[in-house]
């Protein structure tokens, strides 16, 4: 009989829980961890400051909608390819080489920053992310048990936002010192590039980590370059509604997300050091709203908790979108990007659940392609939209899109509730899962 302290409701039995939970987590999860923050850190530079950097050279918005396309349909494309390639080479090897990649493609832009140049990193860059992205979820699964899994999935998006706030933080305020620096404008293309030289640094840096993980190996029999053709036969439906969900909500998320801190700029009229510090506290919101899900998951239900969040945060969408006062706009995008992105590590965890060692990498794949497919095609559309008619409209198709996303959830998952798996534990799982991580091959 389990004693009131570990069921109990109060605030001492959830802060001993989650503490229980965390300190579960493997060594080799712990150093993923570890150079998860560091990569967080200097991709939050990035993603502050690569639209910024763009503009400076005379770009606008087309050709930045372009260049993440490019990036994101090379991730698109490659998923599946990169799924079969982290089976064979394992997911320690994966991480290394998605790292040096990004870090190498960022390095060539800053080097040589002509539209050919630009575009050959930009599907360098899409590579290398696709390779770390896939191992991500199977090496989480295979570092993990079901006591913690749902836990060490939402702790890896939480502290991996928390990274990337530091880094928008850092971001906004690197060009000003770099421009003072070098004697330059802040918002000139040496400021910008100079600042996000630290990536390259942080790429390397993340590597330490890495290097001292343990390998774990799939048998032979589980690494399968016909295992999606394996999976959709034994599981025609379940893929489809796994799958799908993500890819309606990605098309509506590229239509918007990759131009937030544009919108804030033209929209608003903010400097690049208020959009980095609104960035950095926005990460944080995400970072809470991450590393509670878990616990509200556990309590309330996945699916549940999928439903609720993305459907709660569309009104704010709404006033983020069409607000036209400043404060309104931006609360409005704190509690959102709270709200929707909280789902996705509970997510992300349910659709692991739902297949066994063999097919992971390759549903990991079809996942990352799912969510990278609107990042592939949304953002030249909606660069298109913004040039002629603003961001409204642009709003608009992401809250229709975000709408028909959570419909499917419900009735797919919730209303009509319906096992998804249907395969058989492979012969490695029943002998590992006893203490639910598969012994590591140095």
């Amino acid at each position: 009989m389990r004693t009131q302290s570990a069921v109990g409701d109060g605030k001492d039995s959830f802060i001993s829980t989650y503490i229980d939970r965390v300190r579960s987590f493997s060594p080799n999860a712990r150093l993923y961890l570890t150079g998860a923050v560091i990569y967080g850190t200097v991709m939050g530079v990035f993603q502050l400051l690569f639209n910024f950097y763009m503009l400076s050279l005379g770009y606008d918005e087309v050709v930045i909608g372009n260049l993440v396309t490019i990036r994101s349909a090379t991730s698109l494309v490659a998923a599946l390819p990169m799924g079969y390639l982290t089976d064979r080479i394992g997911r320690k090897n994966a991480f290394f080489f998605g790292y040096i990649t990004v870090g190498f493609s960022v390095a060539m832009m800053l080097v040589a920053p002509k539209i050919l140049v630009l575009n050959v990193m930009n599907v360098l860059m899409g590579f290398g992310q696709s390779l770390s992205m896939v191992a991500m979820g199977p090496f989480l699964m295979e570092n993990s048990t079901e006591k913690e899994r749902t836990y060490l999935f939402s702790f890896s998006s939480g502290i991996g936002m928390v990274a990337a706030s530091i880094g928008q933080w850092l971001g906004g305020y690197l060009p000003t010192w770099m421009g003072s620096l070098f004697k330059v404008p802040a918002s000139s293309s040496t400021a910008y590039a100079w600042s996000l030289s630290i990536i390259i640094v942080g790429t390397l840096l993340a590597l330490v980590p890495n290097l001292m993980m343990t390998r774990n190996r799939l048998l032979t029999s589980e690494r399968s370059v016909f295992a999606p053709l394996e999976y959709m036969k034994v599981n025609p439906g379940g893929l489809t509604r796994l799958i799908t969900p993500m890819l309606i909500t990605s098309i509506g998320a590229g239509m918007i997300m990759p131009f937030m801190n544009l919108f804030f700029r033209n929209v608003h009229l903010q400097s690049d050091a208020v959009i980095g510090t609104m960035f950095a506290w926005g990460s944080l919101a995400m970072a809470i709203g991450l590393l509670i899900a878990p616990a509200l998951a556990e309590k309330y239900g996945k699916i549940e908790i999928v439903v609720l969040t993305q459907a709660l945060s569309v009104p704010f969408l709404a006033l983020l979108g069409f607000s036209p006062i400043f404060t309104l706009s931006l609360v409005a995008y704190y509690v959102r990007i709270m709200l929707m992105n909280m789902s996705s590590p509970v997510y992300s965890t349910f659709v692991m659940e739902q297949v066994d060692g063999k097919y992971r990498a390759m549903v990991a794949s079809l996942s990352s392609m799912a969510n990278q497919f609107g990042w592939a095609f949304s953002p030249t559309i909606s660069g298109f939209i913004q040039v002629r008619y603003g961001f409204k409209p642009a709003f608009m198709l992401t809250i229709v899109f975000y709408v028909i996303a959570i419909s499917m959830y419900y009735v797919w998952f919730w209303k009509n509730r319906k096992p998804v798996m249907t395969a058989e534990p492979t012969a490695q799982q029943n002998e590992t899962e006893g203490d639910g991580v598969k012994k590591a091959e140095v």
